[in-house]
């Protein structure tokens, strides 16, 4: 685990050190408004993810088939690959190309989460997943910060040290990363169940699933308003630069760590893993529509504390998923939870852009955290009162 978590770290500081500069960067490349960048930032998010929603499954199984450990190795490498591209990209097309390469390779969560179900028993699971979002928040929080300083030595600065980092972390991973998947729990690779209504299979088949899944989509359609929107609208409302946009997001990070460490494990105890993921998703709607109303810088690190609550829905939705399929195929359902996730990846940045963008020309810029807010509400409204009986169902599997 401690190599795993350190590897999901280094993904997430590599992601979020170049959050800051995007809007400048684009707008380097491309002569428009911030606006009309966060147009074009949207469908690179778009392309990663269409990239992602068709090798997810695949990977997946591969991972089932040969092991987590290589697909990890891969999937680090191809994202330095991909900063270095980004690094040198001399237009537009270079930031696009990138993204692809990314996509297709980027693995690091769904290999992570089958580590998890190989090496923990069902019920420990959600209470691990929540050490792998506590990894991630470790590394959103570190990498924006980093991002904003190394923006002082230039737009390209941030992309050369997340390359480094990420070359590293592969380079970890190949020499002290040992396999998870035992042999016995080990199938043969199947084109039939890595493709993309494959991947979905290990879910359906678990019977009341559908709840969960149209509750998972929502969440994450919802959750794509700050990757896809964050650095262009605290810069559009707040006219924050790449260092004060980087602050901001080291602050939400060192507040998910806080949540990930001290009330996941808890928060499952004590409510269920229904339970705390309807808290989390509550707390994500909350903050969203807070973000569209905020007036001042102050108060959306005050909104922060409550947004970091949503944290809680990663890994108690995650772990009720895990109960749903057997040994052998949890990598799998991890690839079919990423493709779900892609498909919300592909939408959800080209609804939160041209929403924020649209908005801002109307005179609203929270357009696009209103539009998120319901969907997260929706999302939490389903597993309240929509899933008891897959819940109950799970609880006896596991």
């Amino acid at each position: 685990m401690p190599i795993v978590l350190a590897a999901v770290t280094v993904d997430a500081i590599g992601f979020g050190i170049v959050m800051p500069v995007l809007p400048e960067l684009i707008t380097e490349l491309a002569p428009v408004d911030l606006p009309a960048a966060t147009r074009i930032s949207g469908w690179m998010l778009a392309v990663f993810a269409l990239a992602q929603f068709f090798a997810g499954p695949v990977l997946g199984n591969l991972a089932d088939r040969f092991g987590r450990r290589p697909v990890l190795v891969a999937s680090m490498a191809a994202f330095a690959l991909d900063y270095l591209l980004m690094a040198a990209a001399p237009s537009l097309a270079w930031l696009f190309l990138g993204r692809v390469v990314a996509g297709i390779t980027g693995a690091t969560y769904g290999s992570a989460g089958a580590v998890i179900a190989d090496t923990h028993a069902p019920d420990k699971r959600a209470g691990v997943f929540g050490l792998l979002g506590a990894a991630f928040g470790i590394g959103f929080m570190l990498g924006p910060a980093f991002g904003g300083l190394a923006a002082t030595m230039g737009t390209r600065a941030p992309f050369v040290v997340a390359a480094i980092l990420a070359g590293g972390s592969a380079l970890a991973l190949a020499l002290f990363l040992p396999e998870t998947l035992a042999n016995e729990n080990r199938r043969p690779f199947r084109w039939r169940d890595a493709h993309v209504i494959g991947a979905f299979r290990p879910l359906f088949a678990a019977g009341s699933a559908a709840p969960l899944l149209v509750a998972w989509f929502l969440w994450q359609l919802g959750s794509m308003v700050y990757p896809a929107t964050w650095s262009f609208w605290a810069a559009i409302r707040f006219g924050w630069d790449a260092t004060a946009i980087g602050w901001s997001l080291a602050w939400v990070g060192f507040l998910t760590v806080l949540v990930q460490l001290l009330m996941t494990e808890r928060a499952v105890r004590r409510l269920g893993e229904r339970g705390a993921g309807v808290l989390g998703l509550v707390a994500g709607a909350v903050g969203m529509f807070g973000c569209a109303v905020v007036t001042a810088s102050w108060q959306i690190y005050v909104l922060f504390v409550i947004v970091a609550v949503d944290a809680l829905a990663y890994p108690a939705l995650n772990g009720l998923a895990t109960r749903m399929v057997d040994a052998s195929r949890q990598g799998g359902l991890q690839g079919g939870l990423n493709s779900l996730n892609s498909v919300a990846q592909i939408l959800g940045p080209l609804i939160a852009a041209q929403s924020l963008a649209a908005g801002a020309q109307a005179g609203f810029d929270g357009a696009a955290f209103v539009l998120a807010g319901g969907m997260m509400a929706l999302a939490a409204l389903i597993v309240a009162v929509g899933l008891p009986r897959v819940a109950a169902a799970a609880d006896v599997k596991g």
